[in-house]
């Protein structure tokens, strides 16, 4: 298989796909479609490669960001293998905290926390929250002294970095809603209220210059002019910056012709800017902290689609097949926000079939509602096959929508040939239970 599956993913000898042992038709028989299916063992395995690097370079922590995708399941399955989690609402932080996950390996990020947001991570103990604004200054402050708590607070930069990704994704440029922009004096003026302020700690500084990003320059970038900010603290506030959170962003394979950042060069790079950045300016290295998401969980993801239709339509081009599929835009809306793409295969059964060029497209009442813009699939494709597209582990399942009330896709975890529901399939009555017109 290309690096787009799954680490399990596999071909039986009657052609169907396999994922941690289980065979998508006996998947998707039992489950229903569409569906999602994650491969436990490929996020454990990611997990622990993250956990494994930081520690090589000397890294405090590396979180998992929850917003990818969260259950109660995976967060136990990363906690187990040593990752604290990012949530960023509080739900998020709700869910993690019913997993078993500590307060103290949580960290709470959002742009716009509620009071009660705020006062529930503190009263669960979590250990870093990220601010993000003046108000959300005061509002953590008066929190935690009505608590009678002194809370650790990180101060989210906006370093003016551009990102090589999708404008909707990236997060470090100057015109856009997240963190203290250092060029203003923005960031400066936050760090110098917060020290003043006796219920809060400043620990350190967090930059997230963006998401699917295959290259180390921004990351470099982003470090060094971190490191020059922290230099200029010392100098004008005599602050010391414990901490430094450098986000997350990695890129994933979603087309066999995409190559991802190695998960310890990029951390063994990234540690080696800033220490010879720190070293450059005399100042002591602060401890690193990561914030994977996508790069853990995406690959372990695959969607199992039933074809419900396949329709040639005469274009001035020649033909374009419409494969039309069981979900759609409500359950993957990136390639209608983003232009996404993805790696898609006939997943039910072998074809020697010649191929064509399809558009696979789901059921709703959009014409934008693409799953795949352009794509070769077998010409003897029939409605009742299954289709897998790779790499949906990640900003699918957490993005769903009930867009024409269809009800969200259940999430079944494999592994060692035994699948368990992670996350199980909304039905119409859990939908009408909502409306107190249905009662």
């Amino acid at each position: 298989m290309s690096n787009v599956w799954p680490l399990s993913a596999t071909r039986d000898s009657d052609g169907a796909l396999s994922i941690g042992g289980v065979d998508v038709r006996d998947a998707a028989a039992t489950f229903g479609t569409p569906l999602f299916l994650l491969d436990e063992a490929d996020i454990r395995s990611r997990a622990r490669a993250y956990r494994e690097a930081a520690q090589h370079v000397g890294a405090s922590r590396v979180y998992y960001a929850a917003k990818a995708f969260l259950s109660t399941a995976v967060a136990q399955w990363v906690h187990e293998e040593g990752l604290g989690i990012d949530v960023a609402s509080g739900g998020e932080l709700a869910v993690a905290l019913r997993a078993g996950v500590p307060g103290a390996d949580l960290l709470l990020h959002g742009n716009n926390k509620s009071m009660l947001e705020i006062e529930t991570a503190m009263s669960a103990g979590v250990a870093r929250i990220v601010v993000d604004s003046f108000e959300e200054i005061v509002r953590v402050a008066d929190a935690a002294a009505r608590a009678g708590l002194v809370q650790p607070v990180l101060v989210r930069l906006t370093i003016g970095v551009e990102a090589h990704t999708h404008e909707f994704i990236a997060t470090a440029h100057e015109d856009q809603k997240f963190g203290f922009s250092v060029s203003s004096g923005a960031a400066e003026e936050a760090i110098r209220r917060i020290v003043k302020l006796p219920s809060l700690e400043f620990r350190g500084l967090h930059s997230h210059i963006g998401s699917q990003i295959f290259d180390t320059d921004g990351f470099e970038e982003a470090a060094i002019r971190i490191v020059g900010f922290i230099d200029r603290l010392r100098t004008d506030q005599v602050v010391d910056v414990p901490e430094l959170d450098l986000g997350g962003g990695m890129g994933i394979a979603y087309l066999p012709s995409d190559d991802p950042l190695s998960i310890s060069d990029l951390a063994s790079h990234v540690a080696q800017v800033v220490s010879q950045e720190c070293a450059r300016r005399e100042l002591t290295v602060p401890a690193l902290s990561f914030e994977p998401g996508r790069a853990i969980v995406g690959p372990a993801g695959v969607t199992i689609y039933e074809v419900g239709t396949v329709k040639p339509v005469a274009i001035d081009a020649g033909v374009r097949t419409y494969v039309s599929v069981d979900g759609g835009m409500s359950d993957n809306i990136r390639t209608a926000l983003y232009d996404a793409k993805y790696t898609v295969e006939l997943a039910s059964r072998t074809s020697t079939a010649e191929p064509m060029l399809v558009r696979v497209v789901g059921k709703h009442c959009e014409s934008g509602d693409i799953v795949i813009r352009e794509a070769y699939l077998p010409s003897d494709l029939v409605p009742g096959d299954l289709l897998a597209v790779a790499a949906t582990g990640a900003y699918c399942r957490s993005m769903a929508s009930n867009y024409n009330y269809l009800p969200k896709p259940a999430v079944v975890g494999v592994m060692n040939g035994i699948p368990s529901v992670v996350l199980r399939r909304e039905t119409i009555e859990d939908m009408l239970a909502l409306d107190p017109g249905a009662q």
